[in-house]
Order: C-alpha cells, then structure tokens, then sequence
C-alpha cells in the first residue's frame, strides 16, 4: 500500500526528485526557508522519515547523511493511481469518470503514453471473429 505523502514530506520529496542528485539536509533546510519557517532538526526528523519509509536511500558524507531519491516522482504519482482506482467497486466506471475530469493535453498525454506502452487499443485490438 502506497500512503500519499504528508505536505512537508511532498515540499522535501518534490526538491529531492527536482534537484536529481544527492542532497543534504542543510541544503533542503536553506530552500525550504525561503517560502517558510522551518527548524533544521524538523528537516532532518522528515528525511530520517521518509528514508525508513523506503522513499529515500542515505550514504555517509562526512558526519553528515546525504540523500537521494529510491524512485522517480512519475512512479509514485502511479502507485498513488494505481491504489486509488483499486479501491473502486466498479473500477471501469471510476475510469470513465476520471477520463471525464481530464483536459485535451491530458488525454493526449494518456493516448502518447499507451502508445510508449504499446497497449494502444487499435494496434493490440485482435480482428473480430468470423
């Protein structure tokens, strides 16, 4: 079960996944305090957090952890689907629906993503029975 990221987990996890690289807490403390308040030991409990989690791997730099992301945001963001539309009791209506909220770039990022996948319906269609 993926549990949806906490505010403050999603503001460290989204700088994590942005910047690419191995981080310190001192460097995600110094970005998150220009939109906010926030104690170096609160930044450090959170990536302790997320890294027994499973979200961040750490290595030791010095007397200093360094961290860096375990997975891509794009696999989160579909784990988090995924589990969502599990949930539903008739999860080809909760489709339908959720196609139903998407903008023209969306569906079109959706038909280009079916396409990469190669589970575009018209190619994998088999031909009627006769």
């Amino acid at each position: 079960m993926v549990r949806q990221l906490g505010e403050l987990e999603n503001d460290i996890m989204t700088r994590v996944w942005q910047w690419n690289r191995p981080v310190t807490v001192r460097e995600v403390l110094q970005d998150l305090a220009s939109e906010r308040e926030i104690a170096y030991t609160t930044v450090m409990t959170v990536l302790d957090k997320l890294y027994r989690k499973g979200w961040l791997r750490r290595e030791q730099s010095g007397r200093a952890y360094v961290y860096e992301p375990v997975s891509s945001r794009e696999a989160y963001t579909a784990a988090l689907m995924n589990e969502a539309w599990a949930t539903s009791d008739n999860p080809a209506a909760a489709l339908v629906h959720f196609f139903g909220l998407m903008s023209p770039e969306q569906r079109e990022a959706l038909r280009d993503a079916l396409r990469v996948a190669g589970v575009d319906t018209d190619e994998t269609r088999e031909p009627p029975a006769r």
